[in-house]
C-alpha cells in the first residue's frame, strides 16, 4: 500500500514537472519569435526611453529650407531624413557639427542616390529617424491661405512650409532655462520653457490636437494639456491666468488648431488650494512631452525636451512656398 501511493506521488510529480518544463519551453519560444518577428511581445526594450533634442535653431531652419525648396523641384528631401543623418554621424554633438556633411548628403540625394541607400550602415540613423519624428513630424506641411493678386482678386493658394504657432500671442521675453533647478515640493529639474509676457496675454495651441488635461495642478496651477492627434507628442501650458485661465468653452476632449486661443498667460501653481498666485513672475510655461509607449505619460521614463530651440524657430520661422 504504501509503495503503491509512493509511486502515484511520484507519477503526480512527474507530470507536474513536465507541465511546468512545457509552460515555460512555450512561454521562452514566444518571447523569441515575438522579438524576432517584431510582433505581439511588448518587451521593455521595444520602444524609446530617451531622447535629447539639442538640434540648433540654425540647423533645425537650414533642413527645412532645404526641404521646403524641394517641393517644387523634381527631388523631393525631407528635413527629418536630413537631421536624422547628420545626427547619427555626429553623434548627436552639434558642437562637432560641419556643414560639409549636410551639403554633402543634399548633393548626393540631388544627384539621383536614395536615402536608403546613403544611411546603409549609419547605426544611429533609424534611433534619430524615429526620435526626431516623434518630435518634428507635423513641422511642416501643406496649408492654405488667402492671398490678393496684383489685380486685387483674392483667391485661395495651398502653401507649403511651417504649420506649427507659437504658443505666446503678443509680447514676451525668454531664456534657455531648460533643466534649471526647482525646489517647490522636492528638488528637480525644470522640465521646460519659460516665455515671460503680461498677464492676460493670450497663450495658443503650437499644434493641433485633443485637449486631454483642464484644470487645476499644485505645480502649473491652471494649466491645459494637449495631445497631437498622432499621440506622440504631449503640450503642456501652465501657470494660466487667475479667475480666468481658460478660453470659453475649453474642455477636455475637444478639438483644437494649431495657433488657437487656449487661455492666458498668468501666475498660479505652487499650491494645492485651486486659484492662488504663488509664482512670483507671470509667464506661461510651455513643455513637450514625448510619449513612444503610454506607459511613459505619467510613470517613470517620462521624456521631456527642450524646446528654447523650436521657440526660436517658430519665432524666425523659415519662408513657404506656394506650390505649383
Amino acid at each position: 500500500m504504501k509503495i503503491s501511493f509512493f509511486c502515484l506521488n511520484l507519477k503526480r510529480a512527474f507530470v507536474i514537472s513536465l507541465s511546468i518544463f512545457g509552460l515555460a519551453l512555450t512561454l521562452s519560444l514566444i518571447i523569441i519569435f515575438g522579438k524576432m518577428d517584431g510582433g505581439f511581445v511588448n518587451s521593455e526594450s521595444s520602444y524609446i526611453k530617451w531622447v535629447e533634442f539639442n538640434v540648433p535653431y540654425d540647423v533645425l531652419k537650414r533642413v527645412m529650407e532645404i526641404d521646403i525648396k524641394s517641393r517644387n523641384e523634381e527631388v523631393k528631401i525631407d528635413y527629418i531624413q536630413l537631421l536624422s543623418y547628420i545626427s547619427a554621424k555626429n553623434g548627436g554633438n552639434y558642437k562637432n557639427h560641419k556643414n560639409e556633411t549636410l551639403n554633402n548628403l543634399v548633393a548626393d540625394l540631388k544627384g539621383g542616390k536614395k536615402m536608403d541607400e546613403l544611411t546603409d550602415g549609419v547605426k544611429l540613423y533609424p534611433y534619430y529617424l524615429e526620435a526626431y519624428n516623434a518630435v518634428l513630424a507635423e513641422y511642416l506641411g501643406e496649408y492654405e491661405i488667402e492671398i490678393t493678386d496684383k489685380d486685387g482678386m483674392k483667391q485661395v493658394v495651398t502653401k507649403y512650409g511651417l504649420k506649427v504657432k507659437h504658443p505666446i500671442m503678443g509680447s514676451y521675453s525668454e531664456s534657455d532655462d531648460f533643466g534649471n533647478s526647482r525646489n517647490y515640493g522636492f528638488k528637480r529639474k525644470h522640465l521646460g520653457h519659460d516665455l515671460m509676457a503680461a498677464v492676460g496675454t493670450a497663450v495658443c495651441a503650437f499644434e493641433g490636437g485633443i485637449v486631454e488635461a483642464l484644470g487645476w495642478n499644485q505645480y502649473g496651477g491652471w494649466r491645459v494639456g494637449i495631445r497631437s492627434f498622432d499621440g506622440l507628442r504631449y503640450y503642456y501650458y501652465a501657470h494660466l491666468r487667475k479667475d480666468n485661465p481658460f478660453a470659453k468653452d475649453l474642455a477636455e476632449g475637444q478639438t483644437v488648431r494649431a495657433g488657437q486661443v487656449i487661455g492666458y498667460v498668468g501666475m498660479t501653481g505652487y499650491s494645492v488650494k485651486e486659484n492662488v498666485n504663488n509664482i512670483q513672475t507671470p509667464h506661461l510655461h510651455f513643455g513637450i512631452q514625448l510619449i513612444f509607449d503610454e506607459s511613459q505619460k505619467e510613470g517613470v521614463n517620462q521624456i521631456w525636451i527642450d524646446c528654447y530651440q523650436i521657440s526660436k524657430l517658430v519665432r524666425n520661422p523659415p519662408a513657404g512656398v506656394v506650390l505649383q
